[in-house]
């Protein structure tokens, strides 16, 4: 399987096929307007400061987001290889503000 395809079908796994994704999926809304730290985050989207912090755990390691620092206030952004696959983003963000069931594809 090639890496983007693996990489497209992680996209659809965490915003589409998993608990938080539509969570995840409003933090790549904010993180595609700018670079914002954890507690903007929280204050921005009404969330529990832990809460941010899990997610932004999940979607770095997964290699969505980015830091150039670390500790409190840390600011993140998306990554390029992100940036560059965002269209399948688009295709779930789609579906999910017109309120259809999003399904991870196959």
């Amino acid at each position: 399987m090639s890496r983007d395809r693996a990489y497209r079908q992680l996209i659809w796994y965490l915003f589409a096929g998993s608990r938080g994704g539509i969570t995840r999926a409003k933090m790549v809304k904010l993180f595609k307007e700018g670079m914002y730290n954890a507690n903007k985050i929280a204050e921005m989207l009404s969330l529990d400061y832990k809460t941010v912090q899990h997610h932004l755990k999940v979607l770095g390691e997964n290699n969505i987001i980015r830091s150039d620092s670390d500790g409190y206030g840390a600011e993140y952004k998306l990554t390029d290889y992100f940036i560059a696959n965002f269209s399948v983003f688009g295709e779930i963000w789609a579906k999910l503000e017109a309120g259809e069931k999003v399904f991870k594809p196959r």
